[in-house]
């Protein structure tokens, strides 16, 4: 019996530990619908079949859907936030709330079972909550089928008909989608105006459309000799059968769907070596195509550059589409606008295609962590236009951009949910600049080589796992030998501002002494460089004693000399130099300029011949 209850107990403890170890698990939902597009009154009726397992260890009762058309109503979430925030999106203003019934966009629940039997619900706005027939048992599945009828508004945010280049339909957030669960409980958020977060899940699509459009979309078209469509004769038009034609999508291990149609699509294909077939949608405009043809190989480069210094991506396929409001990501593919200059076109493609790595595979909750999203994307898109437009300081308007949000009085701290942000400033600049930013000082902190490589191990580890925020600084943490969550802190859930200066610097003998002084109240390490009248030149890295750790040293070329950790409580750091002043031509706090520090006026100061001591001004 002792041995009975000894080996009970231990699978017991065996078990929980399992469970512990295992609460970032996926719920996974798995879609099968058929659209009936009626391109004269742009609406659809469509049947939806998904599959939905539980991964949980929760029993679910009832389960959360997004309607996200709704938003396009006079009188929605979306449509009052617009209309009563300081700085609106020129895009949006008041154009919802002038919108006429034949304009909105709306999705219409027309009958919803749980495996066969009728179950109810109740929509609020852009969410659908439906109480079910019977509880999802962990590791329990059940299939819901709907009947659902929509109409797609005029092109206003992202989702659309008729955008400003003709483009007929921009069909994103367009169907029905079941709201992500995960150990924090459900994603249900009213669509207001900007990210979104999804279940894994494979999508098998139908979409029967009048016979003069070419869709583009998610996912890999399995029809498509039977529609008539010379998907294998690039560029070239085939003469198609009358009647409505059905296009056949599917798309495995993929949190969305996304499609866009037009009776102009010209359709273009190359392939990237060791990588995913490039597919692209545009309108043959004499003036633009020129441009699309160009972006092509660019887009190639792109690719190489992303899958060698962050991962490989790991679809076969991916379509860069005209269509939107301006670029976004879905999975598989990009909606961008397409009329602007060459250089814009780019710049668009290669951050929306970025997309495809943070937002498409990583799959961050980006309603929550946008940083992790648009900042990161940012910040690998800007070093491949670096080195496309031969930029040797890429993230310089990163830094320009949260500096100049600084002096407006309009920061707010990042970890807060996209949708409430002060300002629209405050969150665009805190979701890219920030993010980028928080990348480029990451590298000042850790040095390029564990950078670089944490990074790709970050990819390898979280895909497919909607990452959070101390998922990636862990990594980080184990790739450097360094203590870092103290930097995500102050960055993320902070407004706290780095500033460093040099305080004074004095002669005595054949030594000098320069005393540093942190002004701001966010601690960093400091690299201070001195340059000799010789032209010789020291590093001096003073590292902060949070990281518990140094950076390798970066430049091999430049003698390093490392300091004794600063605490971060201690306001002023002295450094002794063994030189005498007078060879002494300047002294620099942070020469490569990666620290977003606020005020570089006081980072450098050249010394003049005879000057024995210098002493701040201000102090």
């Amino acid at each position: 019996m002792r041995i009975f209850l000894t080996l009970f107990c231990c699978v017991a403890l065996g078990i929980q530990v399992l469970r512990a170890q295992d609460y970032r698990w996926q719920q996974r939902a798995d879609y099968t619908m058929n659209i009936d597009f009626d391109v004269n009154t742009h609406r659809f009726t469509g049947s939806q079949k998904l599959v939905y397992t539980n991964n949980s260890p929760d029993t679910l009762r009832k389960v959360y859907y997004h309607l996200y058309y709704n938003a396009f109503q006079p009188g929605s979430m979306m449509d009052v936030r617009s209309r009563t925030i300081a700085d609106p999106d020129a895009r949006v203003q008041d154009r919802i709330s002038k919108l006429k019934p034949d304009e909105i966009g709306y999705q219409h629940i027309q009958s919803l079972r749980q495996d066969g039997k009728d179950i109810s619900y109740l929509i609020n706005g852009t969410v659908l909550e439906v109480t079910l027939a019977k509880p999802i048992v962990p590791s329990g599945k059940t299939t819901f089928d709907m009947k659902f009828e929509a109409q797609v508004p005029q092109q206003i945010r992202r989702t659309g008909r008729n955008n400003r280049e003709g483009i007929v339909y921009s069909m994103t957030q367009w169907f029905p989608k079941m709201a992500e669960y995960d150990y924090r409980g459900w994603h249900a958020y009213q669509y207001v105006a900007r990210e979104f977060h999804g279940v894994w899940g494979d999508y098998d699509v139908k979409i029967t459309i009048d016979p003069k459009f070419v869709l583009a979309g998610t996912g890999k078209l399995q029809n498509p000799e039977s529609i008539g469509y010379g998907y294998e004769n690039t560029g070239s038009t085939v003469k198609r059968p009358d009647g409505n034609l059905t296009w056949h999508f599917i798309a495995k291990r993929v949190h969305d769907f996304a499609w866009a149609a037009d009776p102009d699509y010209v359709h273009d294909k190359v392939q990237v070596p060791g990588g995913p077939e490039l597919h692209f949608f545009y309108q043959p405009k004499e003036k633009f195509a020129e441009n699309w043809k160009n972006l092509q190989p660019v887009a190639v480069e792109h690719f190489k550059f992303m899958n060698k210094r962050f991962g490989k991506y790991p679809y076969d396929t991916y379509s860069i589409i005209q269509g939107g409001d301006g670029g976004m990501e879905y999975a598989m593919c990009t909606l961008i606008l397409g009329e602007g200059k060459f250089n814009g076109l780019v710049e668009v493609m290669a951050h929306e295609v970025t997309h495809a790595w943070y937002q498409g595979v990583l799959a961050s909750n980006e309603s929550l962590y946008a940083w992790m999203d648009e900042g990161f994307t940012d910040f690998a898109s800007n070093e491949f236009l670096g080195i496309a437009f031969e930029d040797p300081a890429p993230q310089a308007s990163s830094y320009a951009g949260y500096f100049t949000l600084i002096k407006s009085g309009l920061q707010e701290p990042p970890n807060q949910h996209s949708d409430h942000f002060n300002t629209n400033r405050a969150y665009g600049t805190t979701a890219y600049n920030v993010g980028a930013i928080f990348c480029e000082q990451l590298k000042y902190i850790i040095g390029d080589e564990a950078f670089y490589k944490g990074m790709r191990s970050y990819f390898a580890k979280w895909q497919f796992r909607h990452p959070e925020p101390n998922d990636f600084i862990r990594v980080m943490e184990k790739t450097s030998g360094m203590q870092l969550t103290w930097y995500m802190n102050y960055l993320i859930n902070t407004t706290k501002r780095i500033n460093y200066s040099i305080r004074s610097v004095v002669s005595e003998g054949n030594d000098t002494y320069i005393t540093l002084e942190r002004l701001g109240e966010f601690p960093m390490p400091v690299d201070l460089m001195i340059t000799g009248k010789d032209g010789s030149k020291v590093m001096f890295y003073i590292p902060t004693n949070e990281t518990l750790g140094n950076k390798p040293v970066e430049d091999k070329s430049i003698d390093r000399m490392d300091q004794v950790a600063w605490p971060w409580v201690n306001p002023t750091y002295t450094v002794k130099v063994s030189k005498p002043m007078s060879q002494i031509a300047s002294v620099e706090i942070d020469p490569s300029q990666r620290m977003a520090d606020i005020d570089r006026k006081n980072n450098k100061l050249e010394i003049a011949d005879g000057i024995k001591a210098y002493q701040d001004p201000t102090k």
